[in-house]
């Protein structure tokens, strides 16, 4: 596993990663290499926090068993029973959603719905806030008829969990998670950096070089904090590992952590989900399914039970083989996918060997060999010139706007769920900004036919098409926006946002 590490991170350039491994009950191997923030000279330790991103997840489906378990709520219980004041767009369903539909992403929304409302950090929603936008996001299919990852639910499984509970999210995730377990480093809701130990900066490309950006003196206590927003370090991650390969696992008093019948739940099928040819391909897969915050699989003819997490800087795995008593860890503190899918793909083959084939190379060469697929992967996905998509790889040369040339679209503008922004003059061009999310704000240019956002602190796969339309019947323009790169993460989804003009820039 070492020279599966040592490989990665001179591959990707990593700036810092943490990987353990946990076989037969007992952590079995440990691989630290980087820094916490790129040329800081702090090194990565097994207690170095990492964000977990989205392997909160399963964490908060733990908090909502250990309470079925309990007896304060049932994952059948529809959410108003908890929640009275939950919406979603539609009336029936809002009436039929149930607890554990909030884990499962079968809402009919589509993947990533009102995810502006959590990121890019640092922004000024509010967990009310975003929770009550869900009434205005529209869905894209039946509920429950097909599987789409969303975020937001999950914000709203926190708050059933504090409303069943009796505290705050963050307060029960601590006692019913953490302590039990042994997880005393992990940190969720508000927090002092100077009282955690060493922790990694989320890292961005800028100019060829990672760029960290380290936190302030205070954690905030963020809105997403149920759907991604746990830090841990890769020893309390492995004890995490640990207690779900073990279902004897017992809490510090000697108790069992888990019931059974919460532990089979957590891992059953409950909502297919769409099976890829890499999944295919690569793992000779069968089924995909979601579970309660964990990604159900097959692998070489054996069960994988996992999940990933992506915030902003920061990449994690999280992959266990039950029926090889094994499982791994892999915290990243770089902008780095594909050096995650890689190492990842290779540790999973370490164990499970690739019976039954003969194209599975040896051990020493996993990491080139899954990399050189990645990269003919996404060589055959790119646009051709002539298409759409081009425009994302710069093909239009961009040109700055002048405020004249938007007469009668300049303006302030609204969304129901996402609220203001404003499209103005500014800098000697026109410039958009969104009052609750600062970092959504940057220059808008022409590309070709088109109008853009170039967002000032974001990567340029985050940048925005801007569509006006004349308001019809005499009402107000309109602006809709949409990614410019099409494979962009979902959580830019500027697909649902329905911005009306409401008045002239201040």
């Amino acid at each position: 596993m070492a020279a599966a590490v040592d490989e990665t991170v001179a591959r990707y350039a990593l700036p810092g990663i943490a990987v353990g491994v946990v076989g037969d009950g007992e952590v079995r191997q440990v691989e630290l290499r980087g820094e916490t923030v790129a040329g800081s000279g702090e090194a990565i330790t097994a207690d170095t926090l990492f964000k977990v991103a989205s392997n909160t997840k399963a964490m908060t489906a733990a908090l909502l068993a250990r309470q079925v378990d309990a007896g304060l709520l049932a994952w059948d219980d529809p959410v108003v029973k908890h929640l009275p004041g939950f919406r979603m767009h539609e009336d029936w369903v809002t009436r039929e959603m149930q607890v554990r539909d909030l884990l499962i992403h079968n809402s009919g929304l589509g993947p990533g719905a009102g995810d502006l409302m959590l990121w890019p950090e640092p922004n000024a929603f509010t967990r009310g806030e975003v929770i009550a936008g869900l009434a205005h996001l529209k869905p894209r299919w039946s509920f429950r008829s097909r599987y789409a990852y969303d975020n937001t639910l999950y914000i709203v499984a926190g708050e059933v969990a504090a409303a069943a509970g009796g505290a705050p999210y963050d307060v029960l995730l601590r006692r019913e998670v953490f302590e039990p377990l042994g997880m005393d480093g992990c940190r969720v809701g508000e927090w002092r950096i100077d009282g955690a130990g060493p922790v990694a900066a989320p890292h961005g490309r800028r100019d060829g070089a990672w760029v960290g950006r380290p936190d302030g003196e205070v954690v905030a206590d963020m809105p997403m904090a149920a759907a991604g927003g746990v830090r841990c370090g890769l020893d309390d991650m492995l004890r995490w590992v640990r207690a779900w390969l073990d279902p004897d696992a017992r809490d510090a008093a000697g108790r069992p952590w888990l019931s059974a019948g919460q532990r089979a739940a957590a891992w059953t099928p409950h909502m297919p989900m769409p099976l890829s040819r890499r999944m295919r391909d690569w793992n000779r897969s069968h089924y995909y399914a979601y579970g309660h915050g964990w990604r159900l699989s097959d692998v070489d003819g054996t069960a994988k039970v996992a999940h990933t997490g992506t915030l902003s800087g920061m990449y994690s795995a999280v992959t266990l083989l039950p029926e090889l008593d094994a499982g791994f860890v892999i915290l990243l503190n770089a902008d780095a996918g594909d050096a995650r899918t890689v190492l990842e793909q290779s540790l999973s083959k370490i164990f499970t060997g690739c019976p039954g084939t003969s194209a599975c190379p040896r051990e020493d060469g996993l990491v080139a060999h899954y990399a050189s697929l990645l990269a003919a992967e996404r060589a055959a996905s790119t646009a051709a010139p002539d298409s759409p998509e081009a425009d994302a790889a710069g093909v239009h040369p961009r040109e700055a706007v002048a405020a004249d040339a938007l007469s009668g679209r300049l303006g302030r503008y609204r969304d129901l769920w996402f609220g203001e922004a404003t499209v103005c003059q500014a800098d000697g061009g026109v410039r958009f900004e969104s009052l609750k999310s600062p970092r959504l704000a940057g220059p808008v240019l022409r590309a070709g036919d088109r109008l853009l956002v170039d967002f000032d602190t974001l990567g340029a796969d985050a940048d925005a098409w801007l569509d006006f339309a004349a308001g019809t019947d005499g009402g107000p323009v309109t602006l809709a926006m949409a990614k410019v790169d099409p494979e962009a993460d979902f959580s830019y989804d500027y697909e649902d946002l329905a911005f009306r003009r409401i008045g002239d820039c201040p």
